[in-house]
């Protein structure tokens, strides 16, 4: 689900950033299993958080929309 951000606010960018590589190595390295899909759930799950942490913090609370709509897709509160 995730993507590397480009807001034009470079430390939100990079925060997101961060959070999106670490999603994507659990990503390559999840196994085909449940357990599996558990590890990719919960890697969306903290890359989701993390970005509006950084929305909160960085960027003036703009942009959350996105992850908040991943986080209830998976059925967890923002």
């Amino acid at each position: 689900m995730g993507q590397f951000a480009k807001s034009h606010n470079p430390t939100h960018d990079t925060a997101c950033n961060v959070a999106e590589a670490t999603r994507q190595a659990v990503q390559a390295t999840a196994a085909n299993s449940p357990a599996g899909q558990v590890a990719l759930n919960n890697a969306e799950i903290a890359w989701a958080r993390a970005c509006i942490a950084s929305c909160k913090l960085n960027n003036a609370s703009q942009g959350m929309e996105p992850y908040i709509a991943v986080l209830k897709s998976l059925g967890v509160n923002a």
